[in-house]
């Protein structure tokens, strides 16, 4: 892996780490079904807008429909689980969760895909989830009855993220490949037609005051145009370069800065696990990562020869 690549995964690292507390915000005031729907329908909106500036062709080459499928078990899903969970989980808990995702990965790849376990693949997952540990468990958060719900929603998002880069490399790396911008316009297409109903169901229920707040429309804003439509962007060129299971450890790294957002903008103290468990995090990653570190992946799984 390059160092450019392992520098893209620290700033998608530090993008998704600041898009659960702009859900911790915008999600008690609109709600889950609003936030989740808005923020894909504003992450479409800013991918179509790249996509004029850059000039990109709008063709997709039969594949529109399966990107479209794509968006709906990686965006739509995830992101509904993830707005009802904020309703429940305290702000940075959800970031923690998030980083099941390799082992999920893992999980599917060997059940699903005919990835294999590897040592190094087993102590990355050990390190990583040590890692997490240290920084929950020194915490302010205590598991209870009612966040039982948060995280079953939070591992059912990592379980789609799990299917989800594995799926980019069958549906749209086999197929040919396509531009990483054109994936992840169309993945945001078919996640706003999914939520749409939804939306139109949920959106008259809402209290009209909620929707004149400036600071949570800033949060939609920020989580559509930077968490979603910049960061796609940033993430399928990922998959494209160093593969699935090497993306989905970016999620290894979300905790650190989820609570450095926090802590940044919210004020949260940062705990005395934070430094440890983020050592031991980045551990994990270059442990799930070393396995073929100089060699390049044999798919292209995403963008055009």
């Amino acid at each position: 892996m390059r160092t450019s690549d392992l520098l893209r995964l620290l700033l998608l690292a530090a993008i998704w780490g600041a898009s659960f507390l702009f859900m911790r915000i915008a999600v008690p005031a609109l709600g889950a079904v609003n936030t989740a729907f808005l923020r894909v329908f504003c992450g479409m909106l800013g991918l179509l807008i790249i996509m004029a500036i850059m000039r990109i062709p709008k063709r997709f080459e039969g594949k529109l429909g399966w990107a479209m499928l794509l968006g709906v078990i990686n965006s739509a899903i995830p992101f509904l689980m993830y707005c009802m969970a904020a309703r429940v989980l305290p702000a940075g808990y959800s970031a923690i969760l998030n980083a099941t995702t390799p082992l999920m990965g893992v999980v599917i790849g060997a059940a699903f895909f005919d990835e294999k376990f590897t040592l190094s693949k087993i102590l990355g997952m050990i390190a990583g989830f040590a890692g997490i540990i240290l920084i929950s468990t020194t915490g302010e958060s205590h598991l209870t009855s009612a966040l039982v719900l948060g995280i079953v929603a939070c591992l059912v998002a990592t379980a789609c993220y799990g299917f989800a880069g594995f799926l980019t490399k069958r549906w749209i790396g086999a197929r040919g490949g396509l531009d990483a911008t054109k994936v992840a316009f169309g993945s945001q297409l078919g996640a706003s037609l999914f939520l749409l109903p939804f939306f139109a169901f949920s959106a008259p229920q809402t209290p009209a005051a909620s929707w004149q707040l400036p600071e949570v429309w800033a949060c939609v804003l920020a989580i559509g145009f930077l968490c979603t439509a910049l960061a796609y962007i940033i993430y399928f060129r990922l998959l494209a370069d160093i593969g699935p299971l090497r993306t989905l450890t970016v999620t290894f790294m979300i905790p650190p800065f989820g609570i450095l957002w926090g802590w940044l903008v919210l004020g949260e103290q940062i705990n005395q696990g934070f430094i440890g468990g983020s050592l031991l995090i980045i551990c994990a990653v270059w442990l799930v990562t070393s396995n073929g570190f100089s060699k390049r992946p044999a798919v292209n799984s995403v963008v055009n020869k």
